[in-house]
């Protein structure tokens, strides 16, 4: 699995150490798929800016980024 999934799911609740169990534990799915789709609309950010003026201007680009947001149900 992704580093940063990993990372995703422990901000989510998830432990996944087997060989401790916590009663008090909870794994939060909603958030867990929001931080994605969070991580995934920055990314999508940090790519567009590397295309350079021309591109970042693109409305395209806003469009995508605002239908998924939409998609999802995700505010940035």
């Amino acid at each position: 699995m992704n580093e940063r999934i990993k990372l995703l799911a422990g901000q989510a609740g998830f432990r996944a150490n087997p060989d401790i169990y916590d009663r008090n534990q909870s794994f939060d799915i909603s958030k867990f798929a929001d931080l994605i789709v969070r991580e995934t609309l920055n990314e999508m950010g940090e790519q567009m800016g590397k295309f350079g003026d021309d591109q970042s201007n693109n409305p395209t680009w806003y469009k995508s980024m605002e239908a998924v947001e939409k998609h999802f149900g995700v505010e940035r």
